[in-house]
């Protein structure tokens, strides 16, 4: 964790509340709730709690304590949570006591965020704030004059997938020249054929935090639909559980797996379904 160039938190610097308290500066006494153990220490939109042990509880007497700096050991207490939220400090009743008032920060108009991507399976995406529409088939030319130049460019060099494709009878270590634009702003990659150069097809991140790319995209806010899928009920989202899916796409057979090592990716395997010729991937938990 980073505060402007300051390093606070992490494995080798540990967020002491005397590390904690020399880089935000000077604050109004904390809150310690006896019950749990915890003494909370608020700035302007961000607090700190930190973990009171036992033995030391009795240095706390009132529900606004006094800097907790150091323990009579010489020990220093460290931070277990950090939250952060919108909101100003009130210094006639304590910068705390808002906290629990905090509310999502209004976006501005015309902000992408969490913007509605409405997918009609086997035809195109939508875009519901900017209302762009990107077909099946369409061009990069297309792609560029709808959603602007891609965050990035990335050539598919071998379709590891082929294999599974019994329509398809290119060997495994056949090169592959299609290639995606990234846009990781809006949780979308797009894949076009190398050959055509027309899109084949669409891949939107739900950046569910078990996946290998966890915060490389953020969560496409997609509401896919097709011919059967005219009401909210039937529609899939991001945070449609797998089990529903099938229930309303029907069971589209065993999941196969996507792994990069224990070691890059801390989190598990990724399970892939491939419909008809149209993926949906999606991350089991």
């Amino acid at each position: 964790m980073r505060y402007a160039t300051s390093l606070i938190g992490g494995p080798s610097n540990l967020a002491t509340f005397a590390a904690v308290y020399a880089l935000f500066g000077p604050t109004f006494p904390g809150i310690y709730d006896k019950d749990r153990g915890v003494y909370t220490l608020f700035y302007p939109g961000l607090s700190f709690a930190f973990p009171i042990p036992s033995q030391y509880t009795d240095c706390f007497h009132d529900r606004e304590a006094e800097l907790p700096l150091e323990f009579p050991d010489g020990t220093t207490p460290v931070t277990c949570r950090v939250s952060i939220y919108d909101g100003s400090a009130d210094k006639k009743v304590g910068v705390g006591s808002l906290m629990h008032k905090a509310s999502v920060p209004p976006l501005l108009p015309g902000n992408l965020y969490m913007e509605e991507v409405h997918v009609k399976l086997g035809e195109e995406l939508y875009f519901s704030t900017g209302g762009q529409h990107i077909p099946f088939g369409a061009s990069p030319q297309d792609v560029w004059t709808e959603l602007g130049h891609p965050c990035g460019i990335h050539q598919k060099q071998v379709d590891q997938m082929v294999i599974h494709s019994a329509s398809d009878p290119r060997p495994r270590t056949t090169l592959c020249g299609d290639y995606f634009y990234n846009y990781f702003t809006r949780g979308l990659d797009i894949l076009f054929d190398g050959q055509t150069h027309r899109i084949k097809k669409f891949v939107l991140h739900t950046n569910y935090p078990g996946h290998a790319d966890f915060n490389l995209y953020i969560k496409c806010n997609f509401v896919i639909q097709g011919s059967d899928l005219d009401n909210s009920k039937q529609s899939i989202t991001p945070s449609t559980k797998w089990d529903q899916v099938k229930e309303i796409l029907g069971d589209c057979g065993r999941a196969a797996i996507q792994t990069q090592g224990s070691t890059n990716n801390p989190f598990g395997s990724t399970f892939c379904i491939w419909l008809s010729e149209h993926c949906l991937r999606g991350d089991e938990e």
